[in-house]
Order: structure tokens, then C-alpha cells, then sequence
């Protein structure tokens, strides 16, 4: 934003680079995290590796939950991806003189782009084109005639249903986190010298709570993707 310092800013200016050069300050965090998680593997895991293998383990855990240990698996690169993505993002503008990429709206809705093509795409793979469609809206026994007026109110409906998850998805994110920039963007200017604990600890649990939201909210679209029993 213009007229907050950022270090960066004073490098790149406060125009596209910017924001490109957080996106790759947060690339390279990342880089290094794996990297240093993968130095040195260990049956007992210890320090990064221990964090990172606790990590895995979480995010198998929480989609175990929504869409069975299995798929939790199969997508784990992709949710755990993302989840890293998102907290590292969210976590850089808490530090004073830096600023999430998140809180710009052209990262969430390319992430939320990733995540609805991506689910629909397994949808498809899973069920087929034309089961995965026709399985949008079930409306049980009734007269055939009846079935396909019901039909064409509901597919319509159904549609901008999913389409609104990009639109959920990126300005949920987007949004939480501008607003906690904008605050933290307050407070400095109203005590540049001395940083309140408290609210930081707040904008920590925030950044966390967002990305485990985007987390789950992936996980569910992909359950309701895939899921072809008659009870789903």
C-alpha cells in the first residue's frame, strides 16, 4: 500500500514489483524449509524434519476426517502445498516492513482457480463427464415430467453454486488478510516504537485459522467431487 514502508518497497517501489518480490521472498522461505526438513532424513525425525513430518501428519489427519485416509493421501501434495503457501504468505505481513501476498486478491483467486479446477477435474476422472453433472442435483423419485422442470431450476442454481467457491475461497482469504494488514498498518502508526504483544498473537492465530480454513474448504470440494456412493 502506498506510504507504508516496506523493505522491499525501498528496493522495488511500491508498484507490481512489490508484490512480486514478496511472492518470491515467499518461494524462497519455502525452498529453504524443504531443504532443510530433507538435509538429512532420519528414521527419528528431529528439528525441521520432525516439524514438517508432524505437518504431513496433521493435514492426513484433518482430511481423513472429510473424505477418508486414502484420498486424504492422494491429495495431500496439493493441500499440504497449498496450506504451506498460505501460512508462509500470511505469516510475512505480520513481520513490520513486510507484506502478504495474500492480501492481494490476484494470489487467493488463483489459488481458489487451482482448487475449483483441480476438484472438478477428479470429479470428471472419478465418475465421468456426464455422471458427474447429472449427480449435481438429486431429486429422488417423482414424476418424470416434474423431474425435468425441477431439473431446469436446479442445475442453474447448482452451477452458480459452484462457481461462488471461487469467489468464497479467494475473498474469504483475501479479505481476512488485508484486514489484519490494515490493522497491523494502524498500530504501527500509532506506536512505531513499541509493537502491542497481544494483537500480534492475534494475527498469528488469524494466519493459521485462514489457511487451515482454505485447507478444509479443499479437502470438502474434493470429497464432494469424488464421492459416488447413493448416500452422497
Amino acid at each position: 500500500m502506498e506510504g507504508i514502508f516496506t523493505y522491499l518497497g525501498a528496493i522495488f517501489g511500491h508498484g507490481q514489483m512489490l508484490f512480486v518480490s514478496h511472492l518470491i521472498l515467499t518461494a524462497i522461505i519455502i525452498f529453504i524449509i524443504a531443504k532443510m526438513a530433507m538435509k538429512s532424513l532420519r528414521a527419528v525425525p528431529s528439528g525441521t524434519q520432525n516439524v514438517m513430518e508432524a505437518y504431513l501428519g496433521g493435514v492426513i489427519s484433518m482430511g481423513s476426517d472429510v473424505v477418508g485416509e486414502e484420498n486424504a493421501r492422494k491429495y495431500l501434495p496439493l493441500v499440504a502445498t497449498i496450506g504451506l503457501f498460505v501460512l508462509v504468505n500470511n505469516l510475512i505481513g505480520i513481520i513490520p516492513g513486510f507484506e502478504s501476498p495474500t492480501s492481494n486478491i490476484n494470489v487467493t483467486l488463483v489459488l481458489a482457480l487451482i482448487v475449483f479446477f483441480y476438484y472438478n477435474y477428479e470429479g470428471i476422472k472419478k465418475q465421468g463427464a456426464f455422471t458427474y453433472f447429472k449427480n449435481f442435483v438429486h431429486l429422488g423419485e417423482m414424476n418424470p415430467i416434474a423431474k425435468f422442470l425441477m431439473s431446469l431450476l436446479m442445475y442453474p442454481i447448482e452451477i452458480v453454486s459452484h462457481l461462488s467457491r471461487i469467489v468464497s475461497l479467494s475473498f474469504r482469504l483475501f479479505g481476512n488478510i488485508k484486514g489484519d494488514d490494515l490493522f497491523l498498518w494502524v498500530l504501527l502508526m500509532l506506536v512505531p516504537w513499541i509493537i502491542p504483544i497481544t494483537p500480534l498473537v492475534l494475527l498469528t492465530f488469524m494466519a493459521f485459522l485462514q489457511t487451515f480454513v482454505f485447507m478444509i474448504l479443499t479437502y470438502v470440494y474434493l470429497a464432494g467431487a469424488v464421492a459416488v456412493d447413493e448416500g452422497h
